[in-house]
């Protein structure tokens, strides 16, 4: 009996230890769990800072505005074409600057505005609402800006500008296709559609469409936008990728850890037609 009250007093003695050791085994467990957080939420910083191309922020006027812009240049001996990169509604994430670094592995100088003021977003609601805050003049504005600036300030650019843009952003780069003649194309990838022929009226260059199979809410603005453009003697070429979701050339990436196989593959078809028709630019 003895014995056992002495082992009893021993374990209470060692109770502040053990639960010393119990709080520090958590707290490295917590620490794991964030670092995994941010490496998923970041996952396109891998590519960033592997990439041998340069690139700059830089500080572009907008109006009475000041406004800034990620640039990535490709690594060619001759002028390039540069694309206008219209962001989805989570603002300049490492994702979107990873795709204009992937655009410059391909010839290409890529320019993406921060059109939200330099904020990013990781709750969904949070950036719908402030999407949704941003005036379509101000939004245009800074894009006007962009485009100067590209066309105007970048000795390498040749003078062809495009323009493509992602979710929120592509519904954008399909109604700013039609406010700015000085495009040469627009890649729409699963960004809504135009609803009426005012908002096709002036387009000049050809509209290329990357839709998801599993995304109706998008899908369904498609066949309206194809008979305004075929009435108004435009080009638009819409393809569906089967088996993708909305937001596939995001999940779709290969650094994503959550990538599902359908995004993958549409992500990776998207970017062999997306890479032929960049080469038509001229």
């Amino acid at each position: 009996m003895e014995g056992w009250e002495e082992s009893l007093i021993c374990m209470k003695r060692k109770l502040p230890l053990i639960r010393l050791l119990v709080g520090v085994l958590c707290a490295l467990y917590m620490c794991d769990a964030a670092c995994i957080a941010e490496e998923i939420k970041d996952f396109g910083r891998n590519r960033l800072n592997s990439s041998p191309r340069h690139a700059d922020w830089v500080d572009i006027k907008s109006g009475d505005r000041t406004i800034k812009a990620f640039i990535v240049y490709p690594e060619r001996k001759d002028k390039a074409p540069a694309v206008l990169v219209i962001s989805e509604i989570f603002g300049l994430t490492d994702w979107v600057r990873s795709l204009c670094d992937e655009l410059a592995e391909n010839g290409i100088i890529a320019i993406a505005p921060d059109l939200h003021g330099g904020n990013k977003f990781e709750d969904l609601d949070a950036a719908r609402k402030a999407t949704s805050a941003l005036a379509k003049e101000q939004v245009k504005a800074d894009l006007d800006a962009t485009v100067h600036y590209a066309l105007t300030k970048i000795p390498s650019c040749n003078g062809t500008l495009a323009a493509c843009g992602f979710c929120w952003g592509g519904g954008v780069t399909f109604a700013y296709a039609n406010e700015n003649p000085k495009l040469k194309a627009a890649y729409s990838f699963y960004g809504t559609a135009p609803d009426s022929a005012d908002k096709v009226k002036n387009i000049a260059c050809p509209v290329y469409g990357f839709y998801a199979e599993n995304d109706e809410r998008v899908d369904a603005t498609i066949p309206k936008a194809e008979e305004l453009m075929k009435a108004a003697g435009k080009k638009y070429e819409p393809v569906i990728y089967k088996g993708a979701g909305h937001g596939f050339m995001r999940s779709g990436e290969p650094n994503n850890p959550a990538v599902r196989e359908g995004d993958k593959k549409a992500r990776d078809e998207a970017w062999a037609r997306w890479k032929t028709l960049l080469k038509q630019l001229p």
